[in-house]
């Protein structure tokens, strides 16, 4: 698994795919989950393998039963986009509740939008603000966003723009353009 990462991220090797893509396999073969994630991942994205969303599907499966959270919210994505799987928000939503809840960032904010936009489950602002803060307080910066945007609409609490303004200054402050705007929208 690590010779693969190295492969892929290039970390005292020459980056290299196709070398990536034969360790994850080899990890992944062996029912490592991280393996397997990162298997779907390349599968995904078409590095070292043909793009095959089925496959990724097949590989972040295997990793999300074992618990892995990167790969549950891999496949509640492909679940929400409909990617080598049929469009399932209610499955979509049941893979990110799990990601979400050991603590990935951005199943939080994936699970966060399908509470805002009524996908999957009823829409509940009050539970995407609570998803969107568990994001943007570990810094993630599209949680921050988020987060502001609920504070300026006044969508699930009460609005207030010096609490939008907080959250969108730490979003722009991590360089997020849209962000700036957003802060410069509110002056």
């Amino acid at each position: 698994m690590e010779l693969g990462f190295a492969y892929d991220r290039g970390r005292g090797v020459e980056q290299n795919d196709d070398e990536a893509v034969r360790w994850y396999r080899r990890s992944a073969e062996q029912g490592n989950a991280l393996g397997q994630n990162n298997l779907g991942w390349m599968y995904r994205t078409g590095r070292g393998v043909p793009e095959d969303d089925e496959e990724a599907v097949r590989w972040f499966r295997r990793s999300a039963m074992q618990g892995n959270a990167f790969a549950q919210g891999n496949l509640g994505v492909m679940y929400r986009d409909g990617l080598g799987v049929p469009e399932d928000d209610e499955e979509a939503v049941r893979w990110l509740r799990r990601s979400a809840e050991q603590g990935d960032a951005a199943s939080q904010i994936n699970l966060g939008w399908m509470y805002r936009e009524g996908r999957g489950v009823g829409r509940d602002d009050e539970e995407a603000v609570r998803w969107f803060r568990a994001s943007a307080e570990q810094g993630n910066v599209f949680g921050q966003v988020n987060l502001g945007w609920m504070y300026e609409q006044g969508r699930g609490v009460n609005r207030d723009r010096l609490e939008a303004a907080r959250w969108y200054r730490l979003a722009a402050d991590q360089g997020h353009v849209d962000a700036q705007r957003r802060l410069d929208g509110l002056r």
